[in-house]
């Protein structure tokens, strides 16, 4: 009985999560458009908010790749130092795959950063 809570249990939570997520995401971007049209109805003046850079999107992408890159890594390290096993070692090798997108990411920050200003 308690294997299949589990995974009921985690069936629901990896479907139950995102849903959750995206719903929130809808809602929050429902209520900045009625705020936004409630003010222009009333006369007041909105001004646009700034768009985001290509350097800055690469950026905080490459950060957020390596972090869970580098949090993938370290935890299976941990794992494998602690169980004392050699292959959780072989999971923690497929970290370096997010590893090398988000330091790809920065690279890109910084390329494009240095094309705007030249």
């Amino acid at each position: 009985m308690g294997g299949d809570v589990i995974g009921l249990v985690a069936v629901i939570l990896s479907l139950g999560i995102p849903i959750a997520g995206m719903f929130t995401y809808y809602r929050v971007r429902q209520l900045r458009s009625q705020e936004r049209l409630a003010a222009i109805a009333r006369g007041v003046d909105i001004p646009m908010e700034p768009e985001t850079s290509q350097a800055s999107h690469s950026r905080r992408w490459g950060i957020l790749c390596i972090s869970g890159a580098v949090g993938y890594i370290a935890t299976f390290a941990a794992i494998a130092r602690v169980a004392s096993e050699r292959d959780a070692m072989a999971a923690a090798a497929f970290g370096f795959i997010p590893l090398a997108v988000g330091i790809g990411y920065l690279i890109d920050a910084f390329v494009t950063r240095r094309e705007h200003t030249a």
